[in-house]
């Protein structure tokens, strides 16, 4: 799921002549958790039940959040950012889309889980590694 670059799209809307068009396109404006997790779940060719088992979440829960009748903390966002297999830029917009900060590599706990997300690591290897350091776990 190729989205355009943040940069590019800002450099397209500088040299518009009016922000109309602009603010008109799909890319621009609030993305809604339930419509990005459906998105990754369609991109990555995933089944909704699989994944809300692989990031440990009560099945009720989890049909809730990706349908947005609840909202997810943001451990919970994380750990169906693992169960989706998740780049770091996509795991960072399904944390934004759920409201909640994005991962940053100044802090610790964070640091360990976007090692974990980018090397590939499955959210058991992710939690391990949290605990290892004395950091907290995300279940």
């Amino acid at each position: 799921m190729e989205e355009p670059l943040t940069e590019d799209m800002l450099a397209e809307l500088l040299s518009a002549p009016d922000p109309r068009a602009f603010v008109k396109k799909p890319e621009v404006g609030e993305r809604s958790l339930s419509a990005y997790l459906n998105e990754l779940l369609e991109a990555k060719g995933l089944k909704r039940a699989a994944v809300v088992r692989a990031a440990d979440l009560n099945e009720t829960f989890g049909y809730q959040v990706f349908t947005g009748a609840r909202k997810a903390s943001r451990d919970n966002l994380i750990k169906l950012a693992f169960a989706l297999n998740c780049t770091l830029r996509e795991a960072n917009r399904l944390l934004k889309a759920g409201g909640a900060n994005e991962l940053y590599c100044k802090n610790r706990r964070d640091a360990i889980i976007i090692f974990s997300l980018t090397h590939g690591a499955t959210l058991q290897q992710a939690e391990e590694d949290l605990y290892r350091f004395g950091e907290a776990t995300l279940s």
